[in-house]
C-alpha cells in the first residue's frame, strides 16, 4: 500500500503534466495558426476527444449494452438535429432508463 508522501507526490507532478501541456502551446504559439490543414484538425479534435471519451462510457455505463447504445443513438439523433445539449442529455438519460424498464 503506497504512502501518503507518494500519494502527494503522484498528485503533484500529475498537476504539474496537466498545467505544462495546457500552457505550453499558450507560450508557444503567439501567433494565429494560418496553415488550413493544421487548423482544420485543430477544428476537430475536440468533437473526436469528447467522443472517444463519452460514447464508451455512455454505453458501459448504462445496466444493459441494449439500453446505453439507445441512449447513445438518441443523443447522436438529437445533437444533430441541433438540439441543446441539456436536452440531448436528458432525453438520451430518459430513453436510456426507458429502454432499462421495459427490457
Amino acid at each position: 500500500m503506497p504512502n501518503a508522501s507518494s500519494i502527494w507526490l503522484s498528485i503533484a507532478v500529475m498537476a504539474g503534466v496537466t498545467y505544462a501541456i495546457r500552457v505550453l502551446p499558450l507560450i508557444l504559439l503567439r501567433r494565429e495558426i494560418r496553415h488550413p490543414v493544421i487548423r482544420a484538425f485543430l477544428h476537430y479534435v475536440p468533437y473526436a476527444t469528447l467522443s472517444a471519451m463519452t460514447i464508451p462510457a455512455a454505453i458501459t455505463g448504462a445496466p444493459t449494452l441494449l439500453a446505453g447504445s439507445f441512449g447513445v443513438f438518441a443523443a447522436v439523433l438529437l445533437a444533430r438535429c441541433g438540439i441543446s445539449m441539456v436536452l440531448v442529455a436528458a432525453i438520451s438519460s430518459f430513453v436510456t432508463w426507458l429502454v432499462t424498464v421495459l427490457v
